[in-house]
């Protein structure tokens, strides 16, 4: 008899990612399909929305191809916010406008909050206007492509388009909504209709639900295209870093999940709505929950781009010299901005700076600094988290970036925070997974995925660290005036 399982599939920055989960939390298979968001110009990252369906097709036929299990439910999560605006007939007008990474919509933010007033946005909002909200990336395409957007009716992201797809349903998670700024009320937790009507006119939003509420069922087209059982229920889904912290059970009050991945994320769960202009303050997946939210723009495609020009070497060879690099790199220090930087900087136009170079540096010097480059973003949320009243009592490591030991304990080092990290770290495909199976049978996070190990702080580097966190912080104070004019040389 066939075993009962769920699938969870993520639609990623640079891939998509699927699982196949037994309903006792056990991995049977995964699968991944990797690909490339087209950058059609400075600050600009898209994808064809073409990409997300076909590569799930293929990712639920691979995992459910040996027939050795039944599948269940199905669990969806996606990168976000995206604007992706289809017409009437749910046609795709054009490839979707990506998250935080794309910096296109500055000049949109300043003429939204001049419209609306830019503390009036935190207050209701919960975010300042930053390239992260998708309100704003709406507004862009309605100035720069009036007439598409004359043709535009619905509003979908990754997870949402995954979810008409299968199901035929047209819903949005309220977690994804609240990232739509300045769209959606963070205080009432629904669609904010005057707001909604300045920013995207003729947008018939999407009614809303809770991540793991279930969204529909599979349809026969669904099924026929991607082998699954017709008829089995699917989750609304939610934004990718937020599925990753409910696979490791970081939704409690006080805990903290930073997603180890392309870029890097920082979820703290809070009892009240926080507010802060340097962070993001949303519902979150799980009704009830709120969050106070940071993330950086790139982590892990710093060091993917390292791998790249050091061509013939692997991450597990360059985590290799940046370990006999050792604390400080050698005296390098990195600035990873180098796709703008999004919390608590929120500088589009800041970029990468890597400082002491000299002709005796290594790659593990390189790789070092980047690594360690994240250790300082993070440890600069933290304190503006904190700042912002926040109260972190537990630290949850989740993502790709947690399967060596070096990084995990290059953050704990720096930031004098212990983390912990649970058997399963695959991340949004495992979070969705859970949400799927709790569909259809009663598991908890605990029971699928215990904590597999601390990484606690190595008392003999974190001093050295506290005097290279300061000079980071004045990095890039001292540097944004000239970078500032290198990216505006590099728009023109």
């Amino acid at each position: 008899m066939p075993r009962n399982a769920v699938i969870g599939v993520d639609i990623g920055t640079s891939s998509s990612k699927g699982v196949l989960v037994g309903l006792d939390g056990v991995l049977i298979r995964s699968a991944v399909r990797e690909h490339t968001p087209t950058r059609p110009g400075p600050g600009r990252f898209e994808m064809d929305a073409s990409v997300w369906w076909r590569e799930f097709t293929e990712l639920a036929r691979e995992l459910n191809a040996p027939g050795d299990t039944g599948v269940v439910a199905v669990g969806v999560s996606g990168m976000g916010p995206c604007v992706l605006l289809t017409d009437e007939h749910d046609a795709p007008l054009r490839p979707a406008v990506l998250y935080g990474v794309d910096t296109r919509s500055v000049r949109q933010i300043r003429r939204i909050e001049e419209r609306l007033g830019a503390e009036e946005i935190i207050r209701r909002g919960g975010s300042a206007l930053s390239t992260q909200a998708a309100g704003p990336k709406i507004a862009w395409i309605a100035d720069e492509e009036p007439e598409l957007y004359t043709r535009a009716r619905r509003l979908y992201m990754p997870s949402s388009w995954l979810v008409r797809n299968l199901t035929g349903n047209y819903v949005l998670d309220h977690h994804s909504a609240s990232q739509c700024t300045p769209l959606y009320d963070t205080l009432a937790c629904e669609w904010y209709a005057p707001w909604a009507a300045e920013v995207a006119p003729g947008i018939e939003l999407p009614p809303l639900r809770w991540s793991g509420e279930a969204a529909g069922t599979l349809t026969a087209r669904a099924a026929r295209e991607s082998g699954l059982p017709a008829g089995i229920p699917v989750t609304t889904g939610t934004i990718d870093a937020w599925a990753e912290a409910l696979s490791v059970g970081a939704q409690n009050n006080g805990d903290l999940m930073l997603m180890y991945g392309t870029t890097m994320f920082l979820i703290h769960t809070v009892p009240e709505p926080l507010t802060s202009p340097s962070l993001w303050g949303t519902v979150g997946a799980i009704r009830g929950t709120r969050n106070l939210a940071g993330g950086m723009a790139t982590s892990g495609a710093v060091t993917n781009w390292l791998r790249d020009l050091f061509t013939g070497t692997d991450h597990t060879e360059l985590t290799r010299l940046a370990a006999e690099s050792g604390p400080g790199a050698n005296g390098l220090l990195m600035l990873p901005y180098f796709s703008g930087e999004r919390t608590p900087v929120m500088d589009p136009d800041a970029r990468g700076v890597i400082a002491g170079l000299t002709l005796s540096h290594t790659r593990g010097d390189l790789y070092r600094a980047a690594l360690e480059a994240t250790g300082f973003g993070v440890r600069h949320n933290i304190e503006v988290i904190e700042a912002a009243g926040g109260d972190i009592r537990r630290v949850v490591a989740v993502g790709g970036g947690t399967q060596g030991s070096l990084w995990t304990q290059i953050v704990s080092d720096i930031t004098r925070r212990p983390q912990e990290v649970r058997t399963t770290t695959i991340g949004a495909g495992y979070g969705g997974a859970l949400l799927a199976a709790q569909l259809v049978a009663d598991v908890t996070v605990e029971e699928w995925n215990p904590v597999r190990e601390v990484v606690t702080p190595d008392a003999r580097n974190t001093g050295r660290y506290d005097e290279l966190y300061d000079l980071y912080r004045r990095l890039y104070l001292e540097t944004s005036s000239t970078v500032h004019i290198l990216a505006a040389l590099q728009e023109r």
